[in-house]
C-alpha cells in the first residue's frame, strides 16, 4: 500500500549509471520494500517514477527533504 508524502527539499535519484536527477517539489506516493523506495508523481500530464535504496530514502526523510503524511510503513 502506497503512502503519501511531499518533496520539500532537494531529492535526487540515479537512473542506472546516468547522472543524478532531481525530483521536483510537491506531492508524491511512496511504496517501500525491504530494499527500495519507489516514489511516483504526476507533473502536468506526465507520470514520473523513481526508485532509490531505502537507506537513501530514510536519509531524505531524516534531513527533512521528504515529509511523510503519517508513519513510515513497509510493504508486506
Amino acid at each position: 500500500m502506497a503512502q503519501t508524502a511531499r518533496i520539500v527539499g532537494k531529492v535526487e535519484y540515479r537512473g542506472g549509471d546516468g547522472p543524478a536527477v532531481e525530483i521536483r517539489e510537491g506531492p508524491v506516493e511512496v511504496s517501500l520494500s525491504a530494499t527500495d523506495a519507489t516514489l511516483s508523481w504526476i507533473e502536468e500530464d506526465v507520470h514520473g517514477s523513481a526508485a532509490m535504496p531505502v537507506g537513501d530514502f530514510q536519509r531524505y526523510v531524516r534531513e527533512g527533504s521528504i515529509r511523510l503524511d503519517g508513519p513510515l510503513r513497509a510493504e508486506p
